[in-house]
Order: C-alpha cells, then structure tokens, then sequence
C-alpha cells in the first residue's frame, strides 16, 4: 500500500492561502487539513452567531475554498476542516454555493455536536472553580473538543469536503488515517502514532522553520516563501514529514522536536479523545533535504472524558495610545501616564495598565482598562485624546478604542454524553 499524504493547510484562522493552494495544486495529496479554531476563535464565532444567525464560520473560509478546491478535486484530494466554528451547516452552505459556482460535483458533509451549551450547567470550571450556570445570561458556548468519529462517518458515506466545529486539533488528520488504514478504535498503538501526526501537522508553518526562526541561532532558508508542511503516512502509522520542492523553509529534527513539544504538559500522556497519546520515546531521523522520518509514538485507551471550552462575558476593554517626540519625550509620555492614574479612578475600572513602549526621544504610550461597562471603557479613550491639549507638549497620533472581553473557562464532560451527527449533502441539497 503506498503512503498516505496528508497536509495541512492552515494552522490558524488568519493563516496564509497561498502556501494551501500549492499544496492543493502540486501535492498530489490525499487529504488536505485546514486547522483554524482556538479557543477564542470558537468563542468570538459563537458571538458572531448570535449576532447573525447565518454566521459564525471561518470568515477565510471563501477564499480558502475557491483557492484550493479546484487542485483538490483535479488530485482527488479531500478537505476536512474546523473552519465550521460555530456553524457548520452554514459553513456547509456556503461551501456547497462555491463548489457549484466553481462547475465542480464534490459532496459536502458537517459533524455537529460539538456544541454542549445545553448541558453544560452542573459542570464546575476549573478557572472559577462554579458551575457554569453561576454565568447566567454571561455564558456565550460552550463547546467540547470532538474525536474523530463523526469525520470518519463523513469519510465512509463518500464526503468530499467534511466541515466541523470544534474538534481536537489531531483529531482531524488522525480521523482520514483510521478511515483510509481502517485501524481499529481500540487499536491504542496505531491512533497514538496517528495522533502524532496530526500534532506535528497542526501548526502548518510552525515545523517548516517559522515560529522556529531565531536569526543568527536557527537560521531558515527564504522564510519569505515558506512551504506548508505534509506527511507521508505508512499503514503501520509511523511517516516521513516533509514540504515541497522550491518553497521555503526547512524540516529537520529540530523543527519537529520543537513541534513535538508544543503545547504538552507530559509526552508520555498527551490525552486526547480517543487516545492517551504516547510520544516519549518518539525518534526524528533524517533521510533527506527536508525529509524527516518520524517513528515510536505509542497509545493507551482514551480517559473517556473530553475538555469542553466554556465562553463567557467579562467586561469591557477601552484602550487608548498616543506617541512623543523629540527631547525629554519619554518624560512626558510619563506625565501623561500618571495624569491618566489620577483621572481614571473609577469604581467599576477593575484593572488597568500604562505602557511605555520605544526611546527616551520617541514614546508611544498605550493605556488600557479592564471595565464592568461599555460606558467606562470608552472613557479610557477618551481621557488619552483629551491630552492633545490638556497634556503634556506635543502629543499625537492618538488611537482609541472599546471592546468586548470574552473570557475562557474549562471542564470535562463524559464523551459518552456528547452526542455527534454526521451529514452527508449534495451540491444541490438543502441545508439539515
């Protein structure tokens, strides 16, 4: 059986296209990953869905497909992506719209479920240590961290396109290698390499030398240009990391040990959905320019619980900034910090903060607050534009702006108790 290859054509929401588009035209792939939900990601697109009933996706989510669909379907490649967020069925409308438009005959599938507002109640947040319903009409979603069986159902009915909400980041490239290998749920060893896979993958650009770039200490070739990563994956689940020829960047043991360790509180028990990934005695080789094999992850069963992000309102931001120049501007930029402290003495400010940012001859200064009202946040810019004139000397370039802060908070929910669906719909279907 030849190499499965998977890539990864985003990493986060405001990713580059360009580097996915090469990918869909000349990597001849299997499947193409677009990874782009966190976790105030999920929460602002839920806010969005309130505001607009037919929002709440990826706003990227157009130009991603209409750049990428037509190398996809020449190369028989699949997407499977969380650009759903909030809304996948109206994701999926729209991507149904765009594969008409584009002359193309590709079937689309959502998996929703991931939302658990509804039940969320009784859960204690670790970060509040409450329940979630001490929020009240605060609480904005909540939303669990998904595994892969809803996209595998997708796969199986013959979906071209799988869009989804908020699933485990590795669950959407280990979803693709368990439908195609046909591993087994319970086959722990397989779906912890897969798993690895998936987390190498997820970060796009981070393991082609882009957030590894440190000048003059990890130099990286034409990171102007640089390439997205893919993985050619054995049936055994071990798989060799790679980009393509002629894009920048770079894929050697370092950048994947860095990968590797992103976002791990322990390698040997990453917990995941349907896994309890195992990556300490995990090995990167290196076999080629840009080729690195990737070797001994391992898995145990599941926890049987999933982490659900919680969202919630939290107050109000109001920011203002304004810059000086010239002799002595740092001193003035200081003058005006302290009569912001003085002016801005309000009881439902709750935190606040002055800095100085630049040189004792240029002095931008950005104060900012955290409030309990719209009404107050706005002020904070407004007392920093007031210093044109009430400040010290020449002052300008002020800045100012209010806005909503939505706040996070976790817990664990049985996975037994999130419930997931799969839907199949043609180009001419109507939405579910």
């Amino acid at each position: 059986m030849k190499p499965f290859r998977i890539g990864c054509g985003a990493g986060f929401q405001g990713d580059r296209i360009e580097p996915a588009t090469d990918l869909a035209n000349r990597g001849a792939l299997d499947v193409l990953v677009f990874e782009c939900l966190a976790e105030r990601t999920i929460a602002l697109a839920q806010k969005a869905r309130l505001d607009d009933p037919n929002g709440g996706y990826d706003p990227l989510l157009e130009r991603r497909l209409r750049a990428t669909l037509p190398g996809c379907a020449k190369h028989g490649t699949k997407i499977i992506t969380n650009m759903g967020a909030a809304n996948p069925r109206a994701a999926a409308k729209k991507a149904r719209a765009i594969v008409a438009d584009l002359g193309l005959s590709l079937k689309v599938a959502t998996v929703t479920g991931d939302d658990v507002s509804d039940r969320i109640a009784d859960f204690i947040l670790d970060e509040t240590h409450q329940p979630a319903s001490a929020l009240g009409q605060r609480m904005v979603s909540a939303n669990a961290y998904i595994g892969i069986s809803g996209v595998v159902e997708a796969l199986s009915q013959g979906a071209d396109i799988v869009i989804c909400g908020r699933a485990s980041d590795p669950a959407l490239f280990l979803a693709p290698l368990v439908h195609h290998f046909g591993w087994a749920m319970d086959d722990y060893e397989k779906l912890g390499r897969g798993t690895l896979i998936g987390h190498l993958l997820e970060c796009s650009a981070q393991i082609t030398g882009g957030y590894f770039a440190d000048p003059g200490v990890k130099d990286v070739p034409d990171i102007a240009n640089i390439g997205f990563p893919f993985a050619e994956v054995t049936a055994d689940g071990n798989a060799v990391v790679t980009k393509l020829e002629n894009t920048g960047g770079t894929v050697t043991p370092a950048t994947c040990t860095e990968q590797l360790l992103y976002e791990i509180h322990d390698p040997a028990r990453y917990l995941q959905p349907d896994v309890v990934a195992d990556f300490s005695k995990v090995t990167f080789e290196a076999i080629g320019t840009n080729r690195v094999a990737v070797r001994g992850a391992a898995g145990h069963p599941p926890t049987g619980q999933l982490k659900v992000s919680v969202a919630y309102r939290d107050g109000w931001q109001g920011e203002g900034q304004i810059s000086y120049m010239g002799i002595n501007a740092r001193a003035r930029a200081e003058l005006a910090r302290s009569i912001l402290d003085q002016r801005l003495d309000a009881p439902d400010i709750q935190e606040r903060l002055g800095h100085l940012i630049g040189s004792d001859d240029h002095t931008r200064l950005r104060y900012t607050a955290r409030c309990t009202s719209a009404a107050t946040a706005r002020l904070i810019g407004e007392e920093v534009e007031s210093l044109y004139l009430c400040g010290p000397a020449a002052g300008g370039g002020v800045s100012k702006s209010v806005r909503e802060i939505i706040a996070i908070a976790s817990t664990l929910m049985p996975s037994d108790s999130v419930l997931l669906r799969s839907d199949l719909l043609g180009v001419n279907d109507e939405a579910a």
